[in-house]
């Protein structure tokens, strides 16, 4: 659910006071703010505290959106919490040393994506996003809006995942607000619903008409393909593991190659990070620890805390995401196989022996399958 216009308002004019006030600054400042020439358009968001929409930045479609992620602690439980004014661009202070700031991005990552041997590259590449003029200076203004934008999970996997071909590009940012490149179907079906009709429309009913609105099932099993491709992307990548906390077909869209590009990954954190936040916590059932819709750890009754250890990785969700969709319309000469493929990725556990060489021998058969089906296809 979008914002009224008015409070779009406010989110816009906040932004650029604090530009004109000189407190923050980015490389989409100037056009929001000054020249007009970045536009919202169309609302994708489906939520109050989610804020997303279409827009035109200099003549080139995109997507922006506004900071609407709380703080990980408060996001366990069955709903989200308001969201609060916790961005107050208080830091850096002036008078930090780019060295300074370093070191505060550093112990940042470190707490999010724990030890990793090589954070001073990421510090790096994190300045170098941050300097949205590109004049070789990160000022105090790139620095205040660099480090809000850090906090957001999709904002650091964006950076980290820059290069791949499934993680939609970051274009520019100002404060808080940042643009991403835009994704033609911004879900995996083919049909999107006003907010106020979904909550009216079972959910049964909801996933057989989803069926009848999905492309042929060549581009299906290459937008799965794509899909699994992102999995491995997150899975052990550069700076650590991150976890999919909710692969709904709405956080998942595609381009008009048909190549899967993701929609919204403020779910997908970083294992450590999600392990820290979670052991411990007070619970009377598993329902208790849960993160997102599907990061769940399991209840210790001993001790009436969470256990730290997600049940089910990336894999099995994407394959229970994918069961459906992939198998309505398959071709009956892989349908067996497929099915039988699906079942034994959705039945993967974390907690399994020899449980990452499982997981990329189904990861590469599934692949390996969808891809030989439609290699020769023009759908493709």
């Amino acid at each position: 659910m979008c914002s009224t216009p008015p409070i779009q308002n406010y989110a816009e004019e906040r932004t650029c006071d604090k530009y004109k006030n000189g407190v923050i600054d980015g490389p989409a400042c100037n056009s929001l703010c000054v020249t007009e020439t970045l536009y919202f358009g169309k609302c994708l968001s489906t939520k109050p505290n989610n804020q997303m929409y279409l827009g035109i930045w200099d003549n080139l479609p995109g997507v922006v959106k506004c900071q609407m992620e709380q703080a990980l602690h408060l996001d366990f439980g069955t709903e989200l919490e308001p969201r609060k004014e916790v961005v107050l661009f208080d830091k850096p202070t002036r008078g930090t040393t780019v060295q300074k700031f370093k070191e505060m991005v550093y112990s940042l990552f470190k707490a999010k994506l724990g030890d990793q041997g090589n954070l001073s590259e990421l510090v790096n590449l994190i300045l170098t996003v941050a300097d949205g003029d590109k004049d070789g200076q990160v000022s105090l203004g790139e620095a205040k809006s660099a480090w809000a934008l850090l906090q957001l999970n999709e904002f650091l996997l964006m950076v980290i995942l820059q290069d791949k071909e499934h993680t939609p590009k970051l274009m520019g940012f100002c404060g808080d607000l940042y643009v991403m490149e835009s994704v033609e179907y911004t879900s995996l079906y083919g049909i999107s619903l006003p907010w106020v009709i979904e909550l009216f429309i079972p959910s049964g009913f909801r996933r057989s008409m989803d069926q009848l609105f999905t492309p042929s099932w060549p581009r299906k099993a290459k937008i799965a393909i794509g899909l699994l491709e992102f999995v491995e992307d997150v899975f052990h990548g550069p700076y650590g593991n991150f976890l999919m906390c909710d692969t709904s077909a709405k956080n998942l869209g595609y381009n008009d190659k048909y190549d899967l590009k993701m929609v919204d990954m403020r779910k997908i954190v970083p294992e450590t990070n999600l392990k820290e936040l979670i052991k411990d916590r007070h619970c009377e059932s598993d329902l208790d620890c849960v993160y997102g819709t599907d990061c769940r750890t399991s209840c210790d009754q001993s001790t009436m805390k969470c256990t730290s250890e997600v049940i089910q990785p990336n894999l099995a969700k994407a394959c229970q995401l994918l069961k459906d969709y992939l198998l309505r319309g398959a071709p009956s000469e892989i349908r067996e196989e497929l099915e039988k493929q699906l079942y034994s990725c959705i039945a993967l556990k974390v907690t399994a022996n020899q449980m990452e060489m499982e997981h990329s021998l189904i990861l590469n058969n599934l692949k390996t399958l969808l891809w030989k089906k439609i290699s020769y296809t023009n759908d493709s």
